[in-house]
């Protein structure tokens, strides 16, 4: 019998609307951001860290969400 291979999830942030030629660039073990203005790639981080926050409070990890579970959650979870 082989071994159950450990499911490994994560999100990643693609911001393009970078004028200023700045390269942003934030990681965790969960997510990636890359690019974006300034104000979008804060926007990004402040969501999946909120969206990772409200996963862990909740004793649940990403690859058990549905897509519209996940999808939900991130709406949520982004600033106004």
């Amino acid at each position: 019998m082989k071994p159950k291979k450990k499911t490994v999830a994560g999100l990643l942030g693609l911001g393009l609307d970078n004028e200023d030629g700045h390269k942003r660039i934030t990681q965790s073990e969960r997510f990636a951001i890359v690019g974006g203005s300034e104000e979008t790639h804060s926007r990004m981080t402040e969501t999946l860290v909120k969206t990772f926050e409200t996963l862990d409070r909740e004793g649940k990890e990403l690859n058990q969400l549905e897509k519209q579970e996940l999808a939900d959650l991130i709406d949520k979870n982004t600033p106004q």
